[in-house]
């Protein structure tokens, strides 16, 4: 398995780099959603985040790397595994899943295994992308090209945490908790709105126009390929302090309060840009919740809801015939009307 470019070493892109964090810190958002040009380091940041959070504990056999404190969650091979009171786990590494374009829903979702049948005469069931992804990331490049069909499918197991598979004269349920993270160029077509609301954050990524930190990308990124492992040993320090971030803020998550007045002040800016429903809301809170244990606050405040506010909301608007100003330019405005300059 190729070593990653160290998460720490991504030139510039903080609020894509901001939002994956957020997402590794607390799943519940939904997912992040990247939008830019190509080769801007989309694939790399979602590989880099993955290889920097620490190992998770897994029931050794298990096709789904259950955790085996949370067997609410676990399934039968799991708990049948766990029964006897043994101790039958094992560390894993954080398991990042690419979902290719061409992917047949069989092997997203899972088929009868077809070698058993033949040879054994055996019903047994071959896991897909979904349970590998279980815990992890699944990663979509170019998902506004996607299958609408299969758009839904994901979107639908990632917000129930459970794919159900009924084909074939099997009956299969399994757990399938994954932080889905789709990446694409808008000038390439786009994804359908109703299919866009359903990723928690959506970020802009866009090639950079700094003379400084384009030399800056270009020499990482060259330095890394010439000595892979002698740039990840000069990065090794950045990453540790990113790592020990996420996981005290993974801890903290649970006791950080968000005061009614953070809830007024995300409801009116939901209202004040007429975004349908309520994920915007429930977007707002939740984001800005993890932002805070990142910082180490322990109250949530108006400067991470406007830190928050446009990955969080700009993929929700309606188009308005009157304002041709783009998403972005329409929740910044919002923000300063509502919190001042």
């Amino acid at each position: 398995m190729p070593l990653p470019f160290p998460f720490s070493a991504i030139v510039g892109q903080e609020e894509m780099k901001l939002a994956l964090l957020i997402a590794a810190v607390e799943p519940a958002i939904g997912g992040v959603m990247v939008f830019g040009d190509r080769g801007t380091g989309k694939s790399t940041a979602v590989r880099a985040l993955a290889a920097l959070l620490p190992p998770m504990e897994a029931v050794i056999g298990c096709p789904y790397h259950c955790a085996p404190d949370d067997p609410s969650e676990a399934c039968q091979t799991s708990l049948a595994k766990l029964g006897d009171g043994k101790k039958k786990t094992h560390k894993v590494p954080v398991p990042v899943v690419d979902l290719p374009l061409g992917a047949t829903e069989d092997r997203v979702v899972g088929a009868l295994d077809l070698e058993k049948a033949l040879a054994q005469g055996i019903k047994a069931f071959e896991p897909g992308l979904l349970a590998r992804a279980n815990r992890g990331f699944l990663y979509v490049d170019e998902v506004n090209l996607l299958e609408d069909h299969l758009v839904d499918l994901l979107i639908d197991v990632a917000a129930s945490g459970e794919n159900v598979v009924e084909r074939e004269g099997l009956s299969i349920r399994h757990p399938a908790r994954f932080v889905l993270i789709g990446s694409g160029n808008p000038e390439e077509g786009e994804l359908r709105p109703q299919l866009l609301d359903r990723f928690g954050l959506s970020v802009e990524v866009s090639t950079p126009t700094d003379l400084a930190l384009r030399i800056s990308v270009v020499r990482r990124r060259d330095a890394f390929e010439r000595d892979r492992a002698a740039f990840i040993a000069e990065w090794q320090k950045e990453d540790d302090k990113v790592r020990r971030r996420i996981v005290a803020a993974r801890k903290r998550l649970d006791t950080v309060t968000v005061p009614d007045a953070v809830l007024e002040r995300a409801a009116s800016l939901c209202l004040s840009l007429g975004t349908d429903g309520l994920r915007g809301e429930l977007t707002l809170m939740r984001a800005a919740r993890a932002l805070a244990a990142l910082d180490g606050d322990a109250t949530v405040g108006d400067r991470h809801l406007r830190r928050i506010a446009a990955p969080s909301l700009r993929h929700r608007l309606r188009r308005n015939p009157l304002d041709d100003a783009g998403s972005t330019v329409r929740v910044e405005r919002a923000v300063a009307q509502l919190f001042g300059a």
